[in-house]
């Protein structure tokens, strides 16, 4: 179990990373006039992220569901780390209910 906890939650990190660097190289492209390689390779990374969605065990909208709340905790690291935006108590307060709301989604036992 532990083990596919860990996966689960590397896969969910992945698919992070590719969707919030995909989408900001596109940004980037769009907002800040870098090249169009810029675009095109956000565009593929894109792409990957919802190759990785895939490689996770539950279903489609169970998967996507839980996602949402790993992607609002990942993207308001990326943008303290790559952004310089410092969140505030509400954001982590909301991001920390957002992956315990993820968890349960994904994680709960069922039958």
């Amino acid at each position: 179990m532990a083990l596919n906890v860990l996966k689960s939650l590397s896969l969910f990190i992945l698919a992070g990373l590719c969707e919030i660097g995909g989408g900001y190289l596109v940004w980037l492209w769009l907002k800040s006039d870098k090249p169009l390689w810029y675009g095109i390779t956000g565009g593929l990374v894109l792409a990957l992220y919802g190759v990785v969605a895939t490689w996770q065990t539950a279903n489609f909208g169970r998967v996507y569901a839980a996602y949402g709340g790993v992607f609002i905790a990942m993207a308001l690291v990326w943008a303290w780390k790559v952004d310089g935006f410092k969140p505030d108590k509400w954001d982590i307060i909301g991001a920390i209910m957002a992956i315990a709301g993820a968890c349960i989604i994904i994680y709960a036992p069922r039958k």
